[in-house]
């Protein structure tokens, strides 16, 4: 099995930055795509970012610009970097990789248990 665990939320002032890391473990695995996701107070989980084994990433719309992620295949290791934040970025924020096993080829989805991040003044 392989585990996520988050750290870096917190809580911010609007225009402030953030990075948020997940790291992925567990023994004879390999990962491909990992990505972050958040869900705010009432609100549906909805994709923040996502990327690939080689490097190529997505955004949601509504962080384009000021979110980045990035990811270290050696150390599976996947970051959310977050600039720019508004208040509207308030949500719990959830690591997310699709991982198989060594010798396997079936393809598993994890989660990380949540960060939360705060934007306010």
């Amino acid at each position: 099995q392989v585990q996520l665990v988050e750290s870096g939320g917190g809580s911010v002032q609007p225009g402030g930055s953030l990075r948020l890391s997940c790291a992925a473990s567990g023994s004879r695995f390999s990962i491909h795509d990992m990505g972050w996701y958040r869900q705010a107070p009432g609100g549906e989980r909805e994709m923040v970012a996502s990327i690939t084994p080689g490097g190529f990433a997505s955004n949601g719309d509504s962080v384009k610009g000021r979110f980045t992620i990035t990811r270290d295949n050696a150390h599976n290791l996947v970051y959310l970097h977050m600039n720019s934040l508004k208040p509207e970025d308030t949500a719990v924020y959830y690591c997310s990789a699709n991982w198989k096993h060594t010798w396997g080829s079936s393809y598993f989805d994890v989660w990380g248990q949540g960060t939360l991040v705060t934007v306010s003044s």
